[in-house]
């Protein structure tokens, strides 16, 4: 009985000793959870831990690519539904170009906050004799007009980021934007290299002789090979433009500027004209060429990853969504997600303190 308790003292003696060292250890883990160095906190650890670490690790990168196989599966399924897609684009496409003009069946849609039709409104008008005749012609051009003018020019002004691209110059040109397109692409192998192009098509016009613009991006679906850990999900990885044949004195992406040098050693000068490249929306069709592997200065990398953000906001939000950024709809959603967002950044912070508003940085092309 006494060899009892005291082994059974013993063992509570070997538990209180084992919790001592495991709050111990819980403690001195505390003490540099928060380390700026994640390697020093590493290696800091005890080597037990530091080996489950690595075994942890190991499992991240296998789900990484399982990670990588389902979005590889994703880009096919989307490949398979652009062709059920297509037919809404094209009717679209032919709605705001005035090609067709949609049935009364195809207007079928709930508005609370539209009032009468414009027919109605002319009749009403029409129908009192003290209207004045100039009235009744405006109501006439009004119900003449044909399809939606400047659909394209209205979304771009109304979404931010693409509105921070446009120059006054550019205006006048993308009033003949009459339509916007994605088209998947399957590079072949390797396998989890794919991408989009963005098609600009527009009317013949006065400015460049092109009818369709395009961007090209190329987005690698895997993990980087030398840092699988940080894999995210697809990212575009290369950009490409195309040329823009503007017609003479129209091209609004250069601009002339007149430069008075002095001849070395004489008193003479001269006047040299030089030309330079100006801010427009259509530098978007010339983007920094990269090759695999350089190292990029910060002004490139900001340019290219403003423009990267652009191409996928435009295919994943502006074409698919266009009447909605057009009528405003689509915003007022944007703003939501961001509030969303930001309440849930402030509910898991930890406690108090001043919290600092981040700045938007407008894109540079």
């Amino acid at each position: 009985m006494a060899d009892n308790q005291k082994n059974s003292g013993s063992t509570t003696a070997v538990k209180n000793n084992n919790n001592d060292g495991t709050n111990q250890l819980t403690e001195d883990l505390g003490t540099v959870v928060h380390a700026t160095d994640p390697a020093a906190y590493v290696r800091s650890l005890p080597a037990p831990i530091r080996r489950r670490l690595k075994a942890l690790k190991r499992l991240q990168s296998d789900m990484s690519s399982v990670e990588a196989k389902f979005f590889e599966e994703l880009h096919q399924l989307e490949c398979k539904y652009e062709t059920l897609y297509n037919p809404f684009y094209v009717k679209r496409f032919k709605i705001v170009s005035a090609e067709v003009e949609p049935d009364d069946n195809e207007c079928q849609w709930p508005s609370e906050d539209e009032g009468d039709s414009l027919e109605d409104d002319f009749k009403k008008k029409a129908s009192i004799d003290k209207s004045p005749d100039s009235e009744c012609e405006e109501m006439e051009e009004e119900i003449d007009m044909k399809g939606i003018p400047e659909f394209w020019l209205r979304i771009f002004k109304n979404v931010e980021i693409l509105a921070d691209l446009i120059e006054e110059n550019d205006e006048p040109i993308l009033k003949h934007l009459v339509d916007i397109r994605v088209r998947l692409l399957n590079y072949g192998a390797p396998v989890s290299k794919h991408g989009f192009v963005l098609e600009f098509v527009f009317e013949p016009n006065e400015y460049f002789t092109n009818t369709l613009l395009t961007k090209e991006y190329t987005m690698n679906l895997g993990p980087d090979p030398e840092d699988v850990l940080s894999y995210e999900g697809p990212e575009i990885v290369k950009c490409k433009g195309c040329s823009i044949d503007w017609k003479d004195g129209r091209n609004v992406t250069v601009k002339r500027v007149q430069k008075t040098q002095r001849r070395k050693g004489q008193d003479t000068r001269r006047t040299v004209v030089k030309t330079v490249r100006t801010h427009s929306f259509f530098n978007f069709f010339s983007p920094p060429q990269v090759q695999e592997g350089e190292v990029l200065d910060d002004e490139t990398e900001d340019i290219l990853s403003a423009d990267y953000e652009i191409g996928h906001f435009l295919r994943d939000r502006v074409v698919p969504k266009a009447v909605l950024y057009y009528t405003g709809e689509a915003l007022d959603s944007d703003e939501s997600e961001e509030y969303d967002e930001e309440g849930e950044e402030q509910e898991s912070g930890c406690g108090g303190g001043d919290t600092e508003e981040g700045s938007e940085q407008e894109p540079s092309q």
